[in-house]
């Protein structure tokens, strides 16, 4: 049966008992990744440009949301933009995270090299 037909099977579950899910992310802290912080831009620049060439954008979501169980990599690689302290549950949000809230948040993009404004809506 799918898990979104057994009752109660995707609602979420604290960690402990007593912990409500805001108990579990750090609102202050942020962990840095440069990298991948990099990379979003770079690719967000990119998914504009093709959007102001005429390609039918639509939308567009980071990979994933949470460090996770990779299939082939079990939990060794992160690619997610909010850090998961796999033993506490605790998350951390990223850098990468907090730029990419801010741009979906003014809905603007602001493109090195480019300096009339007409690249900077997404």
């Amino acid at each position: 049966m799918a898990l979104d037909q057994i009752p109660g099977a995707l609602v979420p579950v604290p960690a402990a008992p007593g912990m409500s899910a805001s108990d579990l992310f750090d609102k202050k802290e942020t962990i840095s990744d440069p990298q991948r912080l990099q990379f979003l831009r770079q690719h967000l620049t990119m998914v504009w440009m093709a959007k102001a060439s005429g390609a039918d954008v639509r939308g567009y979501f980071v990979w994933s949301l949470l460090d996770n169980f990779e299939w082939n990599d079990g939990y060794g690689k992160r690619f997610g933009i909010v850090h998961v302290d796999y033993a506490t549950q605790k998350r951390t949000i990223k850098s990468s995270a907090r730029f990419y809230a801010e741009v979906c948040a003014k809905g603007v993009l602001e493109v090195e090299g480019v300096e009339d404004g007409s690249y900077q809506r997404t």
